[in-house]
């Protein structure tokens, strides 16, 4: 088999074989998916230091990132390619990244390993509950949400993760002054998240509400190549940025 040949699931995943991630995912469904021999073998090289078990307690950051620096959380990284660069170029921030899909969280510790990248750690686990239940009040720097399932059928908006409930946890946990950033290629979900995050009474927009609200994408948020694909074709991408009260 070559590198990237597909194979079942690892058994050795670095995870506990009875944590009930099906029962607990609320925000978006599991995909039918297969690793790679070389997620595979990240699960076996850098799981054991990168990831995190989930716990219904609250998290202690120094202890998991062996230093004490600027938390960020990212909720749902895809693939990594893009958490990967943000965390190289801000080497002084901590990141803790929720994702449930096994491919994805396989091909950001194949990153963590290959790039030497040392201020990820990953909860492959639903976000929602992590939020609840691993994340007290004032405790984040900052939130990503990046390019989030749209669900563009109207009969399925309610599953959209953006929703006043959510964003009103995340506003509680972060400090004052902290961010949350958002960025999505479909518009209509666009304008939902612009709705939603603006109503929020402890978030401020850091955009002209005068020119729309969208905020000029940061530097630190890379293209991805998917992203590249989509304005070559004429597709728009919006970021939103708030901040904490």
């Amino acid at each position: 088999m070559t590198e990237n040949a597909p194979i079942d699931a690892p058994k050795a995943t670095g995870m506990p074989a009875d944590v009930p991630f099906l029962r607990t995912i609320k925000s978006y469904v599991l995909r039918a998916g297969r690793t790679t021999i070389g997620q595979a073998k990240a699960y076996e090289l850098y799981g054991p230091a990168n990831l995190l078990h989930y716990a219904p307690q609250a998290l202690d950051a120094s202890a998991a990132f062996g230093r004490s620096a600027p938390l960020i959380l990212e909720i749902g990284f895809g693939m990594g390619e893009a958490t990967a660069h943000i965390a190289r170029v801000r080497p002084d921030d901590n990141f803790l990244c929720c994702e449930v899909h096994e491919a994805g969280v396989g091909a950001l510790l194949k990153r963590i390993g290959e790039q030497d990248i040392q201020n990820i750690r990953i909860l492959r686990h639903d976000a929602v509950e992590v939020i609840d239940h691993m994340l007290s009040p004032g405790s984040l720097d900052g939130v990503h949400i990046f390019f989030p399932d749209p669900w563009h059928k109207t009969k399925h908006h309610k599953r959209r993760l953006i929703q006043p409930g959510l964003v009103n946890k995340l506003a509680q946990r972060l400090k004052p002054g902290g961010y949350l950033h958002c960025a999505t290629d479909w518009q209509p979900y666009a304008e939902q998240m612009m709705e939603v995050i603006s109503a929020e009474p402890l978030l401020r927009n850091t955009a002209d509400v005068a020119q729309g609200g969208f905020a000029t994408k940061p530097d630190y948020r890379p293209l991805t190549k998917f992203e590249n694909r989509g304005l070559k074709l004429g597709h728009g991408v919006w970021d939103l940025v708030f901040r904490r009260v």
